[in-house]
């Protein structure tokens, strides 16, 4: 079928329609005129995939990776990167509208990221390709789009140089055989300076020679500063290293250990921080899903009293050791919705920085019983924001200022700060 692009919608698809369906593609532009042919067909909408740009647009490029369409890993490498931002900034206020009813006429402000070799965090999977001689050949990468099926990848320009080296050094070591064949993923987080590596290997038994092959994955990514293997099915760890990277940002070096989520942008983290906690001071400051402290140790700096909830135990411990530089930071170990649910304080401001999924029902109820006169919404997922923004408004609150972080160039990704000031 032959459809006209009309608009890009989160996700990383272009929308367009034909006899009465909504058409979904992905790797388009708008105003491009497509051949596309369907893959999944349902009462109201098409998903198809692009055979053919019949009438592609002036922005279109020539994508830097070769794998881009195949790997899962990037939406936009067709897309010049100025473009790139602003069809972010219109995808988010059209999701703010469509699933908010939230018309924004004012700014959506833009911090742009350097295009490529901004991530300092990535996840490769390790899959079986081929049969050796008597052996499996393993290969390393990521899933292709829509698959569990590996892209064996030769090259990754998103990735910091440091962890550019270390994919092709571990690729180099899994075709010569010398990893253990129970490998199944590596996640690897590179330090501030792009010198150190926090590296966790994954494995669908524990490796027979644990000790051998942790000197191997040193001797192939020396810059390896903490190493842990894990095997999840049998719930066993061992760790060689101290555990966590000593990560900059701000006036602060945060501990960061393997299983603790920070920021993957190396280049905005520092803005993002900034733009969250500047301007912002007075009694008490509540952090929810506080992470190791990125923001609650500078809002200490401001605040009599900051109360961070965390609910992963692992991040929750590497943000006791960051609140020991700062005072008046107090840190509970919960899940947000069981902590909201009994909580009774009067904080003047709520910062917020849920997964993907938002707030749980109810969260925002308890919320607007505790009438904070600032919160601020740092969003991950624009669908979510949107719907928890409405029951917000809904509640009081009136939208101040809304921020474009780009931490995830050349992909649909996006990061959305939006301050919220209680109506008078």
């Amino acid at each position: 079928m032959d459809i006209t692009i009309e608009k890009l919608i989160y996700g990383g698809e272009g929308l367009g329609h034909h006899n009465g369906s909504t058409v979904f593609v992905p790797f388009v532009l708008p105003a491009e005129r497509v051949s596309a042919e369907p893959v999944e067909q349902k009462k109201k909408f098409v998903r198809a995939r692009v055979e053919r740009v019949l009438d592609p647009s002036p922005e279109r490029v020539a994508p830097r990776c070769p794998r881009f369409g195949v790997c899962g890993g990037c939406d936009y490498q067709h897309a010049p990167y100025e473009s790139q931002l602003r069809y972010k900034a219109a995808i988010l206020r059209e999701t703010l509208g469509r699933i908010g009813r939230i018309e924004w006429p004012g700014e959506i402000v833009e911090h742009a990221s350097p295009p490529w070799g901004y991530r300092n965090r990535a996840q490769w999977k390790v899959r079986a390709m081929e049969k050796g001689a008597g052996a499996e050949k393993l290969a390393i990468g990521y899933f292709r789009a829509g698959s569990t099926a590996l892209c064996d990848v030769e090259d990754c320009q998103i990735l910091s140089p440091l962890l550019l080296k270390t994919l092709l050094a571990l690729r180099g070591a899994l075709a010569a055989g010398t990893l253990p064949p129970e490998l199944r993923e590596i996640e690897a987080f590179a330090g501030a300076n792009d010198s150190k590596l926090l590296l966790t290997a994954t494995f669908a038994r524990f490796p027979k020679k644990a000790e051998e092959a942790a000197k191997r994955f040193r001797e192939i990514a020396p810059e390896i500063e903490s190493l842990l293997f894990h095997d999840p099915g049998r719930d066993r760890m061992e760790l060689d290293g101290p555990g966590f990277l000593d990560y900059p940002s701000g006036d602060t070096i945060f501990r960061v250990g393997h299983f603790s989520f920070f920021q993957v942008n190396r280049f905005l983290s520092d803005d993002l921080a900034r733009e969250v906690t500047a301007n912002e001071e007075g009694r008490f400051a509540l952090d929810l899903f506080a992470g190791v402290g990125l923001f609650s140790v500078p809002l200490a700096k401001h605040f009599g009293h900051v109360l961070a909830v965390e609910s992963n135990p692992a991040a929750s411990r590497d943000l006791e050791s960051n609140a020991r530089t700062s005072s008046g930071i107090e840190i509970r170990t919960a899940e947000v919705e069981q902590f909201l649910a009994k909580y009774k304080g009067k904080p003047d401001l709520i910062v917020l920085d849920p997964p993907r999924a938002g707030l749980a029902p109810g969260d925002a109820k308890h919320l607007l019983r505790m009438a904070p006169e600032r919160i601020t919404y740092v969003s991950c997922e624009p669908p979510t924001l949107a719907r928890d923004l409405a029951a917000l408004r809904a509640g009081g609150y009136e939208i101040a200022a809304i921020h474009l972080f780009d931490l995830f160039p050349q992909t649909f990704h996006m990061e959305a700060v939006v301050r919220l000031r209680r109506s008078s």
